[in-house]
């Protein structure tokens, strides 16, 4: 009797605690990252576009966290990707520009999420394997691929993709048909589900090509625009297919069951393009490259509704708020990221009415910077030459009237802190930051068509649209 007491307890015992290990994973959300391609701050139906419709964010904007003051961490594409995955500011992991790659000591959010039981993929543009051009297909072999930094499934070409792309299942090259926001979303479903189906949470990273140049829409994705000249068409129908692809993602995840406890954080790479009508940033000042509001600032979405509810934010956050926010959620040890962190959790702000930020948000970039506290705004036109400026964005949201020598103990208080911070970046690049630094000779960008590995494509891609010119030039 006591024999078959002892052995009822031991079972009771063992079926709770694996009952407790399994809710534990259950209740770990599936967290997807979904960032578009030069979409400016102004281009979305929320913000009463005067042209574009985008229901599917607006949806998503009515129902989550929408931040109003969201900035990507450089107003380039790959330096804020590079932000994304690792909470730095882009200079610190070795992205210094558009097709650098990034730093192989750094760590990412991915490799992070994988010691909590995450499975993880990334769908779309990867632009952070030192190769610049029309997105081609990456190598399995390459030495900065998705897998190399924690995705154990990846569907990504170098950089921009169109219409109908040819891209590298995890180094196979595929070639699909359709609209590319669509396909890489039906992908990336595939992956949720069938990690869904085994009780194991996901990490979905969904980096769309669209709106980049050199843009091709659909003849019925530019039906609203045929009013705009041709260049404006087909920029503003990518952003309706990348809404509709949006839609489908949202309608699955509800039909799988796990929406509500899924965290979709919507976000573009950087501010919007020149030379598009209507304007891509509304009434910001600066475009795309530049450190003015226009390149900076971005749209940006939280969705989760098991956690939030539904409200707008002038808080201001950027790119690099997304890795400690990541942390937090989850419960990951800040250890398992390099330091120094440049972001902070946004954790706090769902559900609550912060308006103050504690931690300054910094960039810099090409040689110049921006350093923005709040109302507060520090534009470094060049760092070596020790060019300031100072705004007021509540008061002179156009950044038109430097402040700088009326704000004077304002004004030196954060170039000191900018320049206190900018001697840490320092630091960051010369491998500081790492235990084993690898600082590789070939961490300078190239075009794709001057890798011989591609070589024996050139023939069937000189047919092919996104193609053909780079083969001629090399031909």
């Amino acid at each position: 009797m006591n024999n078959n007491f002892k052995t009822l307890i031991f079972l009771l015992f063992f079926f709770l605690f694996s009952s407790c290990e399994n809710n534990s994973k259950t209740e770990l959300p599936n967290i997807i990252l979904l960032m578009t391609d030069d979409q400016g701050w102004g281009q979305t139906g929320y913000y009463n576009h005067p042209v574009l419709k985008t229901p599917n964010l607006d949806e998503m904007a009515k129902n989550g966290l929408r931040l109003d003051r969201f900035y990507a961490g450089a107003p380039q594409c790959s330096p804020t990707r590079a932000s994304v995955l690792t909470g730095r500011s882009n200079d610190r992991t070795g992205v210094f520009y558009h097709g650098y790659p990034l730093n192989k000591s750094e760590k990412t959010i991915a490799q992070a999420l994988k010691t909590a039981g995450y499975k993880t993929g990334h769908f779309g543009k990867w632009h952070l394997n030192g190769l610049r051009g029309p997105g081609v297909p990456i190598f399995k072999d390459d030495k900065y691929s998705p897998g190399v930094f924690g995705f154990d499934k990846w569907l990504s070409v170098t950089n921009f993709f169109d219409i109908d792309p040819v891209m590298s299942y995890n180094g196979e090259f595929q070639e699909f048909k359709g609209s590319s926001s669509e396909i890489i979303v039906d992908e990336a479903l595939k992956f949720i589900k069938e990690n869904n189906d085994k009780n194991i949470p996901s990490f979905t990273v969904i980096w769309d090509g669209s709106p980049h140049t050199p843009m091709l829409a659909s003849e019925e994705d530019r039906v609203e625009f045929k009013n705009l000249e041709l260049r404006s068409q087909h920029h503003y129908g990518e952003l309706v297919a990348f809404d509709r692809s949006l839609g489908l993602l949202r309608k699955e995840l509800k039909e799988l069951g796990i929406s509500d406890n899924t965290i979709l954080w919507f976000c573009s790479d950087n501010g919007g393009l020149d030379r598009i009508s209507p304007s891509t940033v509304r009434e910001l000042k600066g475009f795309k490259n530049t450190m003015w509001e226009g390149g900076l600032r971005v749209p940006a979405i939280i969705e989760w509704p098991l956690a939030i509810k539904s409200k707008v934010s002038s808080y201001p956050a950027s790119t690099m708020d997304i890795v400690p926010t990541i942390l937090d959620i989850v419960g990951i040890s800040d250890s398992k990221m390099l330091k120094p962190i440049d972001g902070m959790s946004l954790k706090p702000l769902f559900n609550s009415q912060i308006k103050k930020r504690a931690l300054k948000i910094p960039f810099r970039f090409d040689d110049r910077g921006a350093m923005i506290d709040n109302d507060i705004k520090l534009i470094v036109r060049s760092i070596k030459k020790s060019e300031f400026e100072l705004y007021n964005l509540a008061d002179d949201p156009k950044e038109s009237t430097d402040i700088k020598d009326e704000l004077r103990s304002t004004f030196k208080m954060i170039k000191k802190n900018y320049l206190d911070w900018t001697i840490s970046v320092e630091n960051s690049i010369e491998g500081n930051d790492y235990d084993n630094p690898k600082i590789d000779n070939d961490s300078f960008p190239r075009v794709w068509n001057k890798d011989k590995r591609y070589r024996p494509y050139f023939n069937e891609w000189s047919k092919r649209p996104e193609y053909k010119n780079w083969v001629k030039k090399i031909n």
